[in-house]
């Protein structure tokens, strides 16, 4: 018997040998021109829609990068000295605009540092005074942008470790021999919570505005209250929680210097990351370099009209890395913020099918072309196949 011999050959069945059966649509004028008019009569008015929900959005975004380093200023002055600021650092929009233009001014005063009492470091408080035109219906959110941070860098967006993030006290040897690296660990103590993500931690202070002189209330002044309460993901609150760790085994990250002068101490314990949502908030990382983080919420009461004052303690430098960071106050739709990408990209690929549909409905009409017809194929007309040429 002669030994059997190895075959390349495909088996003899139907899916190998291609003998499926196929469906393959013909396009013909009276199934491709219907179908243009239909996705324009339906993208169209769905992106008219998108554009009308994002317009009546109200957001308010104030670029306050530059108002640390502005001059003039009395460094031992506790008044501060207003100034109009530039309107290409004010970006507005609002559903019923106002007839005069918005009105924004800014100031700086030295303070001590707001999250650390005992540390009497004097930092810079910007204070930014603006005129609401419209009644801001809850939920309201406030937000901190940031642009040209590229948190989507490959080192950057895996340098942490999961299970410090829980809580667990995990060894030095571990941390070590993760992503944590370069700040991993210090003199032999470990860094809590280790990570570049961690390190660079957003740590301006956007405390709640102020509405001045409300009309109509005996109070001379009333607070328009912004919760950190819920900002995080429900998802994210669950990666974190209180450490194991003893205060002699870990040490702050290097840029929290500013809140942990001292370190870790009795009186300045390390934070408690499973109830710190500006933390979680700031741990998922952003995909773009242009990108904005909630800093708060007010889901029940609205932002009246007056004019406001607001504090920020500014710490975070964006400057030296060509950046910017505004502050952002906002009202949501049910699809979300504002974004008009989505509105134009429908109507834009609606009115295109309409005017596609309206020029081939034309062409079709005007010089109509047999299908099937075989007099335009090359052998029946005297031309040259494509192969020949």
């Amino acid at each position: 018997m002669a030994p059997e011999t190895k075959s390349r050959k495909p088996a003899n069945t139907a899916f190998k040998q291609q003998r499926l059966k196929a469906w393959q649509p013909i396009l013909t004028p009276k199934t491709v021109l219907p179908t243009f008019f239909i996705v324009g009569i339906i993208f169209a008015p769905l992106g008219a829609i998108l554009l009308y929900v994002s317009n009546n959005v109200n957001e308010l975004q104030i670029n306050y990068t530059f108002c640390d380093s502005r001059p003039p200023i009395d460094d031992t002055a506790s008044v501060p000295i207003w100034e109009d600021m530039p309107s290409e650092f004010i970006t507005s929009s609002f559903s019923s605009p106002s007839d005069s233009e918005l009105k924004v001014q800014w100031a700086r005063v030295a303070r001590t540092y707001s999250k650390d009492p005992t540390n009497q470091k004097p930092t810079w408080s910007c204070r930014i005074r603006f005129d609401l035109p419209v009644v801001l219906n809850p939920p309201v959110f406030m937000y901190y942008r940031l642009t040209n941070f590229y948190q989507n860098h490959r080192r950057y967006v895996k340098s942490f470790d999961a299970n410090q993030l829980k809580g667990e006290a995990v060894s030095l040897a571990a941390i070590k021999a993760g992503y944590c690296k370069p700040m991993d660990a210090i003199d032999d103590k470990i860094i809590y919570p280790c990570g570049l993500i961690a390190n660079s931690l957003f740590n301006d202070t956007l405390f709640s505005p102020v509405l001045l002189n409300p009309p109509g209330s005996d109070q001379e002044n009333v607070t328009y209250g912004f919760s950190n309460e819920g900002i995080a993901w429900p998802s994210d609150r669950e990666k974190y929680g209180k450490t194991k760790y003893t205060i002699d085994q870990i040490r702050p990250p290097l840029d929290w210097s500013d809140r942990y002068p001292n370190g870790y101490t009795e009186d300045n314990p390390p934070p408690d990351l499973g109830t710190d949502e500006h933390f979680q908030v700031w741990m998922r990382t952003a995909g773009l370099p242009d990108f904005r983080k909630l800093w708060g919420k007010n889901e029940k009461e609205p932002m009246k009209i007056g004019q406001y004052e607001i504090e920020i303690e500014t710490l975070f430098p964006v400057t030296k890395y060509g950046g910017t960071k505004s502050l952002v106050i906002s009202t949501v739709s049910f699809l979300g913020g504002k974004n008009s990408f989505l509105g134009f990209a429908y109507l834009a690929v609606g009115i295109l099918c309409v005017l596609l549909g309206a020029a081939f409905t034309a062409r079709h009409l005007y010089k109509p072309r047999k299908l099937g017809d075989h007099t335009y194929l090359s052998w029946n007309n005297g031309g040259q196949s494509s192969s020949n040429k």
